[in-house]
């Protein structure tokens, strides 16, 4: 018996018998395994992500500026403490800002720590193309 319009949703799609294969039933949903997967895919990336920050981050060098002083239209004074690993260097990014956030000067330093110090404190002075109106630390790495 042949498939007529009256025995047919409108709409269906109607293939041939035979022409086009075995169709298949539609798959399973197995959202757990989905979920799972995800689950360790976020496990692998956490843990490459945390092997490679203690392999190249730079955790052991903090820097706090204590004040800054010594406010002219040429330059600011800025008193800093950087803590560094036992008896080490490092280089520290020293930026004044303008009342308006521009920045007027910078200055690149490298700071060393005594034998058996963690902690250097340092008073730089950061020459200025305009009046400042903060002097800070940007960042402090490993001295090269």
């Amino acid at each position: 018996m042949s498939e007529t319009h009256a025995t047919v949703a409108p709409g269906a799609l109607v293939f041939p018998p035979g022409r086009y294969g075995r169709r298949r039933e539609p798959g399973r949903r197995r959202p757990a395994l989905r979920a799972l997967l995800a689950a360790v895919l976020l496990a692998v990336l956490g843990l490459a992500a945390a092997k490679l920050y203690t392999q190249y981050g730079d955790p052991e060098y903090r820097a706090d500026v204590i004040t800054y002083t010594g406010i002219t239209d040429s330059r600011v004074v800025v008193d800093f403490r950087v803590t560094v690993p036992p008896g080490g260097s490092a280089t520290c990014l020293l930026r004044a800002r303008s009342h308006d956030g521009a920045e007027v000067g910078h200055a690149e330093v490298t700071v060393t720590a005594g034998a058996g110090e963690r902690q250097v404190t340092a008073r730089r002075e950061v020459p200025t193309t305009a009046r400042p109106f903060i002097g800070e630390v940007l960042r402090c790495r490993p001295a090269a």
